[in-house]
């Protein structure tokens, strides 16, 4: 071996790369990822501890409550009751994936932020995530169709919370916010 300033230096042709490793392969907010340790780990946790997307919040160990709430190929689900294994292939919207590349904030954000619909924030996560999938399901809901969000909120932000979604869903269908 080669010494470079005493320390040992293994020449190029002798560096063997390591084997890929074997995992779950997975788009996050259009990234991709592999998870290479314990499958059974719920996609809670991988958010948060693993990839340092904080926003999903813990809202029980059964999903009730709302805070957890991510879309898993466009269908929302509660992020601590998914196993990492069960996504191979499939992609992850959090609350970070929704705002646009250029920071442009979603219009559910926007009109949560004109609303004031946000109390502590605890929750919020939650309620955008819930609220993207109703509007993707109902694009012009009604009282009822958001009272079956099954976001708590324990602020009392409820009432601003109906009116950001309304306010959204003109956004998006191009009338005035």
């Amino acid at each position: 071996m080669a010494q470079a300033q005493g320390l040992d230096v293994t020449p190029a042709n002798k560096i063997t790369p390591e084997k890929i490793r074997e995992g779950i392969d997975v788009e996050i907010n259009g990234r991709a990822f592999r998870h290479t340790g314990d499958p059974e780990m719920p996609l809670l946790w991988y958010l948060r501890d693993v990839l340092r997307l904080t926003g999903t919040k813990f809202s029980g160990e059964h999903g009730l409550g709302g805070a957890d709430l991510v879309l898993v190929n466009n269908k929302l689900v509660a992020a601590v009751t998914v196993a990492v294994k069960t996504l191979q292939g499939k992609k992850v919207t959090t609350v970070e994936g929704l705002a646009a590349p250029d920071g442009k904030l979603h219009p559910l954000q926007q009109a949560f932020v004109d609303e004031d619909a946000i109390g502590c924030g605890y929750c919020t996560p939650g309620w955008l995530m819930a609220s993207v999938d109703l509007l993707n399901r109902h694009p012009q809901p009604n009282d009822n169709d958001i009272d079956q969000l099954p976001n708590l909120c324990r602020c009392g932000c409820q009432t601003r919370v109906r009116r950001a979604i309304k306010r959204a869903a003109m956004a998006i269908a191009g009338g005035k916010a």
